[in-house]
């Protein structure tokens, strides 16, 4: 059966391929010798590869970077080859880049330092992202190592907790052969006191499995071993803080003014992107159990959720499936609690990305700013290479007659394109060794916004080659619009003068500079209404005075049992207005339970209601306000069964008259005497627990100072400081001030504001950066319109306008875009806060007109510089 002709021809996509890229004028000559060199090569190899070798000879037209076609070795290239990338041509390439570099300074320092600027962003946040992705990698078992978490349902949603019960440990290990170690941890914050040295050092008591899931680096000594108790290993800044140059080995350090330890061991610091980085040094864990009293206490005990539990599974172990295993482990023992909880696992590759639950699911965390600043740092490098793109088509004009010229004498449109290429790659190499110039500068100001302690990775090949094809990429999508478009001009209508940018050629710039501003106004509102939810946050009430307030924790034994001494001792200073102590400071929330009932309740409710143990003047101290009742007074003998409600506690009981209620709390009764207005002490973005205060002088680890009003500061905590020396003359004074403790619970958010304020305002001067290059050619290229209007009587207004007319209507069109986007992320980023802003309509104003101001700035320079310019100069013939 014979063939039709369409099953003999060349390929139909190579055809129409090359009749879309190739010019016109030139399209019957290449397309007729390729054809007829096909029909030459159907009878010398088949049809088969001479359909093949005229696609790669089509391609090989089409693209100045393809490598000549691969053929059968011994077998010459059939089609004519282009000499694109020959060395000569090369060297012609940078040549004429360097002579228009050369020749237009303005523009070429426009787009080679908005290029290094978008690249500086980009390499700052991929830094950050890789920091922030490498967090824990650090250890050798990272991807089978996990945390013992749980699910507790209170009533209705269920909290999750890192808190476990001792007793869990033991059986991990002796019922569950999914886990090859299984280790306790308990953090504390310990005096560590070594000859006249005293420091105040976070650290851990461990089992010994702790350390070895950890892959510990012995620097010198051992680590120690199952039946170690009083020994301690210290990290190497601790060790050299301790000891200086002298060895530490064997060396006595006492804790909290109590036990002495052995230092046994030094260790390699936790990096600084690891979860334990402020852990300091490591105790056995039978010195905790034999000498702490919530050890002893704790040691059988299911219900007493105060320590964690860190787990190695075995090889090919699946979290999920253990997890499901143990889930049920407390419910399943006789004695089951009303909280019902469900244990699971969480690996350590999801501690700090996804480290977020919700109602028993892990709803992300950290990785949501990832995916945000990454999605930033690619949007700010091209709003970069936008400006390389309208700067290059908007002076088409001033190289329309150099393309025609280059046409007319036989130059192919594939090497006018890798002219154009060879520009922008070196536009952002160049660009490139001025981003590395700028990361150097910023990364230290960048390390203190982000709170990091990241460096440039010079001797990591990967840095260069990700920087190198990062620089590449960059060039590429930089020239790609303007080789295109250039390369296309006709030289016909170039030479004769009759080729005029028409305005249907403007448009793509003009969507351009929209996208650059709806971009930057977006960022712009996204940075105000972070700031607002802060404040907003900052500025809720708190229930109590912070101003002048500060906690000291009762770390050695000798400020425990001698309350009242104390207090007479410091009040009698004159720098202290009034001292309290409590069961953990102000600012957290140190405990709570559900074995709490009243007249009404369900019987099938299991609320948590947080537990607080106070001294008498721990309201006069703090400042609380009293809602209804009273506050506790030493002139009533019976405070110590008397109980004070906040304002969530009774909206949870549902209490019309609460003083003089019954409340029974672990097997006591309560008479309620007291409402108080709600404290905020956990997180300042949610709404406040239903907490209850009662007066216990046991259970208490914080002493509570409001400074006297008519000293200093500094000169109160010095004679604050002689007191607490009296007692204890071995132990550092070490305080926090309320107002610092409750800053730091903003530092995720003001970050996160930092970073984009910061981000947004580079956005704005990449963008201006474009505007201001885009108004000078204008300028330019209007020069003897201008000068006619001028003559003609119109004023330096008049001509502002008309130049500035086109960028202010993009600037009310990129408005127009970004209000919606950002209105439905903002509001959609906000629905995380419980206590959060509204988005209220001048937000949006201010912005948009902080965005007109910006470009009306930027471009009246030029404008008015235009406008003012002496029309005769402006119309003298050349």
């Amino acid at each position: 059966m014979a063939m039709n002709r369409e099953q003999t021809d060349p390929p139909r996509w190579a055809d129409r391929l090359l009749e879309w890229f190739v010019s016109s004028y030139l399209l019957e000559d290449v397309q007729g010798d390729l054809q007829e060199i096909f029909y030459k090569r159907v009878a010398q190899v088949g049809l088969r590869q001479a359909r093949r070798e005229y696609g790669w000879a089509v391609l090989h037209y089409l693209n100045p970077f393809f490598s000549k076609p691969h053929y059968r070795t011994g077998n010459p290239a059939p089609y004519p080859q282009l000499a694109s990338l020959h060395p000569a041509m090369i060297r012609n390439y940078l040549k004429i880049a360097f002579r228009n570099l050369s020749k237009n300074r303005v523009y070429s320092f426009i787009n080679i330092f908005g290029l290094a600027t978008g690249m500086t962003v980009s390499m700052l946040i991929g830094l950050w992202i890789y920091d922030e992705l490498s967090y824990n990698k650090q250890f050798k078992n990272y991807d089978r190592l996990a945390k013992l978490w749980q699910f507790v349902k209170f009533d209705v949603e269920k909290s999750s907790y890192d808190v476990m019960p001792i007793p869990l440990a033991q059986e991990l290990r002796s019922k569950y052969p999914d886990f090859e170690s299984v280790g306790l941890s308990v953090t504390r914050y310990v005096v560590l006191a070594a000859g006249e040295k005293k420091l105040m050092k976070t650290g851990n008591y461990v089992e010994p499995d702790f350390i070895n899931m950890l892959s510990l680096n012995i620097l010198s000594g051992t680590r120690f071993g199952s039946n170690d108790v009083n020994s301690i290993l210290l990290s190497e800044s601790l060790a050299n803080a301790m000891f200086g140059t002298e060895n530490p080995l064997n060396k006595l350090i006492k804790l909290d003014n109590k036990q002495s330890v052995k230092v046994t061991g030094v260790y390699e610091d936790f990096p600084a992107n690891n979860t334990f980085n402020d852990v300091t040094f490591l105790v056995p864990w039978k010195f905790f159990a034999a000498n702490d009293e919530g050890g002893k206490r704790d040691r059988d005990q299911w219900d007493s959720n105060s320590y964690q539990i860190y787990a190695q599974l075995k090889p090919g172990a699946d979290f999920g499936q253990v997890s499901d295993k143990i889930k049920d482990i407390r419910m399943k023992r006789d004695d089951p609690p009303g909280y019902k909880p469900e244990f699971f696992l969480h690996p350590m590759t999801k501690w700090h990305l996804y480290s977020d639950f919700k109602d028993g699911v892990n709803t992300g965390g950290i990785i949501t700013f990832v995916w945000l600043f990454g999605s930033i740092g690619v949007i700010v490098l091209l709003l970069a290479c936008i400006n390389f793109m309208n700067l290059s088509t908007a002076r088409s004009e001033k190289r329309a007659k150099e393309v025609g010229i280059r046409k007319a004498i036989g130059s192919l449109r594939s090497q006018l394109i890798a002219q154009f290429f060879s520009e922008s790659l070196l536009m952002a190499m160049l660009a490139f060794s001025l981003s590395l110039l700028f990361l150097q500068l910023t990364l230290p100001y960048f390390n203190q916004v982000a709170e990091k302690k990241m460096v440039i990775l010079w001797t990591n090949p990967l840095f260069w080659i990700a920087g190198l094809s990062f620089s590449l990429l960059t060039g590429l999508i930089a020239g790609s619009y303007p080789a295109v478009y250039l390369s296309s001009f006709q030289p016909i209508k170039v030479l004769k003068g009759l080729m005029r940018t028409s305005r249907s050629a403007t448009v793509p710039r003009r969507v351009l500079v929209g996208f650059q501003f709806t971009v930057s106004v977006t960022l712009i509102i996204g940075t105000i209404i972070v700031f607002r939810q802060i404040e907003h946050a900052k500025d809720r009430p708190m229930g109590y005075s912070r101003n002048g307030l500060i906690e000291i924790g009762m770390n050695v034994p000798e400020l425990f049992g001698h309350y009242m001494t104390l207090r007479t001792d410091l009040i009698n200073t004159g720098a202290v207005a009034g001292m309290s102590e409590s069961s953990g400071t102000i600012t957290t929330q140190s405990g709570g339970t559900t074995d709490i009932s009243w007249k009404g309740k369900k019987a099938d409710s299991k609320p948590l209601v947080m537990s607080n143990y106070v001294t008498h003047d721990y309201g006069k101290t703090i400042g609380w306000q009293v809602k209804e009742g009273r506050d506790f007074s030493r002139d009533f003998t019976t405070d110590s069964s008397s109980m004070i409600l906040n304002e969530a506690a009774i909206k949870l009981m549902g209490f019309q008259r609460p003083i003089g209620k019954i409340i029974r709390q672990s097997g006591k009764e309560y008479t309620v005497v007291g409402v108080v207005k709600d404290m905020v002490k956990e997180n300042p973005f949610a709404p406040v627990n239903p907490s209850f205060f009662v007066v216990n002088y046991r259970n208490v680890n914080t002493i509570n100072l409001r400074l006297a009003p008519k000293l200093s500061a500094h000169e109160a905590l010095a004679k604050i400081e002689q007191v607490f020396k009296s007692y204890s003359p071995d132990a550092p004074f070490d305080y926090k001030f309320v107002d610092d403790q409750y800053a730091r619970k903003f530092g995720n958010e003001e970050r996160i504001g930092r970073l984009a304020g910061g981000f947004a305002m580079l956005a704005i001067l990449i963008s201006c950066l474009g505007l201001f290059g885009l108004a000078s050619f204008m300028a330019e290229q209007r020069t003897k319109e201008i000068g006619i209007r001028k003559v003609l009587g119109a004023s330096v207004f008049n001509v502002w306008g008309l130049l500035s007319k086109e960028f202010v209507l993009l600037i009310l069109v990129a408005f127009c875009l970004a209000a919606p986007i950002s209105y439905y992320v903002l509001s959609d980023w906000l629905q995380n806060y419980q206590y959060r802003t509204e988005l209220s309509w001048w937000i949006f104003v201010v912005a948009g007109l902080g965005a007109l101001a910006v470009t009306l700035l930027t471009v009246s320079y030029q404008a008015i510089k235009a406008a003012m310019l002496n029309p005769v100069k402006s119309l003298r013939s050349e």
